[in-house]
């Protein structure tokens, strides 16, 4: 096996700097692809253009990336060069993960249950959806589109031609048009995640399912563990396992899902580190970042195991007040080194106390006062 010292990460944001942040600890260091002028990865490691992809190519030994929507085209060649140490995770994780269609055909040729669904190409389509799976119903792009953005939820039929004219030009306009995919609205409690890690060799360790709530289609806060779902580990860890096999995949990857009252339903997978893991870097006894360095270096994987109970939060917009947050005792604050931005993710909080809610509360209301 190629001798690994630098891993070549394509993108640069925030998600690319805690990545790197974990290898410095295990003596790696890490290299970016990423055309945004001050990206947060810069902070850590030589960043490369789009242009200065063959430079990049030089000085990695290895690859991974950090955004889904990395053109498979470039994955395939980073996967296909005979003196390099391989594309982590393969190009058909991204290929199933940027297209909503395969992504849910895939989940059902595993047995794994997701939503009823149908693809939406015309107008007289959305219709024949609305009619067959109900109302109300999400209908979203199959390609692209994170955070809440890329839906509409069609409540009534006086909101079809409204969503029509919102989504269906995602089908003909664009570089790569595609259709919609209409899913069924369920009943669910809760959102939760898994993460999993998968090494070279094919070994496989779970952190525990999180719970997730979210704000204006934005992650907001993360509970580790999520409470009262542990007799749904095992169906969790037995669907991401699938899902991990299929795809010969090496690296983490997040599995979505949905708590109903006849078990889990997923949503969708992330093939990278993702924001519902970012309580590991405190609050296991080995953090995501790392897990997925190790598997792309070809490493033993790390302990998943939880540490104490954590909460994460997420800053989007604006800053907190530093001295605030900081005089709030289990509080652990990441600061990406982004600019503000009405909705943008710039930071998170890690709460790890004996009285979580009351350290929680506190952190909660100092980003309130932003």
């Amino acid at each position: 096996m190629k001798t690994i010292h630098t891993i070549g990460i394509l993108g640069g944001g925030q998600l690319g700097m805690m990545l790197a942040q974990a290898a410095l600890k295990l003596g790696l260091r890490c290299v970016f692809l990423e055309d945004a002028p001050n990206a947060p990865a810069s902070l850590y490691g030589q960043v490369y253009t789009t242009s200065e992809l063959d430079d990049f190519i030089k000085a990695s030994d290895v690859f991974t990336l950090e955004f889904e929507n990395t053109p498979v085209a470039t994955a395939e060649r980073l996967a296909n060069l005979d003196d390099k140490g391989g594309m982590f995770p393969p190009a058909k994780a991204l290929s199933v993960a940027q297209d909503r269609l395969a992504e849910k055909a895939l989940f059902n040729e595993l047995g794994v249950t997701t939503v009823p669904y149908q693809a939406v190409n015309t107008l007289d389509e959305l219709h024949n959806a609305c009619d067959t799976l109900g109302l109300p119903l999400v209908l979203k792009t199959s390609r692209g589109g994170y955070d809440g953005k890329g839906q509409f939820v069609i409540k009534t039929t006086d909101d079809i031609a409204q969503a029509w004219a919102e989504l269906g030009g995602a089908i003909t306009g664009g570089a790569m048009p595609a259709p919609l995919i209409a899913e069924g609205f369920i009943n669910f409690s809760r959102e939760v995640s898994i993460i999993a890690v998968r090494s070279q060799s094919g070994n496989i360790r779970y952190y525990p399912l999180v719970e997730n709530h979210h704000q204006n289609g934005i992650l907001a806060k993360t509970i580790a563990p999520a409470q009262g779902v542990e007799n749904l580990n095992q169906s969790a860890q037995e669907s991401i396992a699938k899902i991990l096999e299929n795809l010969n995949y090496v690296g983490v990857l997040t599995l979505e899902l949905f708590v109903t009252d006849n078990g889990l339903i997923a949503n969708e997978i992330a093939p990278r580190v993702h924001n519902s893991g970012h309580w590991s870097i405190e609050g296991a006894n080995c953090s995501q970042f790392e897990n997925h360095i190790r598997a792309v270096a070809g490493l033993p994987l790390g302990d998943t195991s939880i540490v104490k109970p954590s909460v994460m939060l997420n800053i989007i917009g604006k800053y907190p007040d530093e001295n605030q947050l900081l005089s709030i005792g289990g509080a652990h604050y990441h600061h990406y080194h982004k600019s503000e931005r009405d909705g943008r993710k710039i930071g998170h909080i890690t709460v790890m106390a004996d009285d979580l809610a009351t350290a929680v509360a506190s952190a909660q209301q100092t980003l309130n006062n932003c």
